[in-house]
Formats: structure tokens, C-alpha cells, sequence
């Protein structure tokens, strides 16, 4: 089940995200270099962005994936994590289709993203949904991203990625 983002869910989405990003992927980036999912009401939802979370059968947060607003027509892809055990069942693709859908419907033109460079995984499903590779200075705006190493994609909403 997707849904969009409600507070009841707040601690298992912060533990999701830390569990991914640091033993999964050894990134070692702690809560303060991302404070913003302590209070994502404010900085996701509040200016016009988005977040949801993928449940399991048991009602258990298994995935997350956010859109946040920089600007009137560019928002960036963030958060985007998912449970190992839950890969490739489905959940990915469906949190990456509400996001989408929610962004068309709100006129969004342009998504950003950062990821890390060693989630080579996460790099082809966005390829094979429409993200071209950017270099940083092709970055529309300046924003700061916690992993020095990763790898950065747009993606134009006027073209579209095919929607699974």
C-alpha cells in the first residue's frame, strides 16, 4: 500500500532511511546532515512538494520516496529507500508512479536527484525511467546533497518517463 505521508509513521521512516543509507550502504550520514526528515510536514508538504511511504501487509513502512520544492517548476527527488528485502517486489515502482503522478498533476517541468555513486541498482532503475545523468554544473540550481560522491540526474516532465 502507498500513501502519502502521516506522523504516525515518522519514527520508521527515519530508522528506513538511517538503516539504508548507512549499513546498507556505509554512507555514515547521520540526522543532522538531513534534519529534514524530522519535520517533513514543513519541508516537503508546506511549499507545494510531497511524501510517501510504502507499507507491507503488516502495516510496517517499507519504502519512502519524497518530492521537495526548489522552485515554481523544479522540485527535487529525495528519500527515495526501500527495505532490501523488499526490492524488485513491486514497491519501488510504485512509490516512483505516485510521485510522478502527483508531479504532473501540479505542473511540475523538471526533477532533480542525487544519489549515491555505488548504487549502481538505483542508477539504471532511474535511466530506465526517463533521468538522463548530469554533470554538477548542470544542475538548474545549487542545493546541497550529504554524499560527495553521487552521481546526479534530471528528469523532464515535458517528455516524461513511461509510467509502469
Amino acid at each position: 500500500m502507498f500513501k502519502s505521508y502521516e506522523e504516525q509513521y515518522k519514527h520508521e521512516i527515519v530508522d528506513l532511511i538511517l538503516y539504508v543509507q548507512n549499513t546498507e550502504f556505509q554512507l555514515h550520514i547521520n540526522l543532522d546532515e538531513q534534519s529534514d526528515i524530522l519535520d517533513i510536514p514543513t519541508h516537503y508538504i508546506a511549499n507545494g512538494g510531497n511524501f510517501w511511504i510504502a507499507l507491507n501487509e503488516d502495516g510496517q513502512v517499507v519504502g519512502t520516496i519524497g518530492l521537495q520544492r526548489l522552485s515554481k517548476d523544479l522540485y527535487i527527488l529525495k528519500k527515495f529507500f526501500i527495505y532490501e528485502a523488499y526490492r524488485g517486489k513491486g514497491y519501488s515502482i510504485g512509490l516512483f508512479n505516485s510521485l510522478v503522478h502527483y508531479a504532473k498533476s501540479h505542473g511540475v517541468k523538471t526533477i532533480i536527484l542525487d544519489t549515491p555513486s555505488i548504487a549502481a541498482r538505483s542508477h539504471r532503475f532511474y535511466e530506465k525511467n526517463g533521468f538522463e545523468k548530469i554533470a554538477k554544473h548542470d544542475l538548474p540550481i545549487s542545493y546541497e546533497y550529504p554524499d560527495r560522491n553521487s552521481v546526479l540526474y534530471r528528469l523532464n516532465l515535458c517528455r516524461g518517463p513511461s509510467v509502469m
